[in-house]
């Protein structure tokens, strides 16, 4: 995503709330250039939007984004047993045992977090 990350750069987009912030045109244009990946600025999004409007680390929406859940409203209507075990195994394949794994009450707080900034009710 080096591509993306410089595209961004050039077009003045250096923290996760401008990135959070642009629509599917922006992105298409930004990706015109054949610079970057209209794809992967999609997913760049995605990680921006748990990031700035959740508040999660930009590695914990990474592995939420890479265990199916792209959105905050995602988050928040997910089910925290589920998403556990979703992401213990992710999680595992990808780091082993070099990372703590993720527990129920951390993933009750990202839930909770996102179903306040979705104005949603936790599950």
């Amino acid at each position: 995503m080096w591509r993306e990350q410089q595209r961004l750069r050039r077009a003045g987009i250096e923290s996760w709330d401008a990135l959070a912030e642009l629509d599917d045109a922006q992105l298409r244009q930004l990706a015109a250039s054949g610079e970057a990946s209209e794809a992967r600025l999609i997913r760049l999004r995605g990680q921006a939007r748990l990031v700035s409007v959740v508040g999660l680390a930009p590695e914990e929406a990474a592995l939420l984004l890479h265990g199916g859940v792209a959105s905050p409203a995602g988050l928040a209507a997910a089910d925290p047993q589920q998403l556990l075990l979703q992401l213990g195994r992710l999680q595992r394949r990808l780091t082993g045992g070099a990372v703590p794994p993720v527990d129920l009450p951390l993933v009750l707080t990202w839930i909770r977090r996102a179903s306040q900034a979705s104005g949603r009710s936790p599950n």
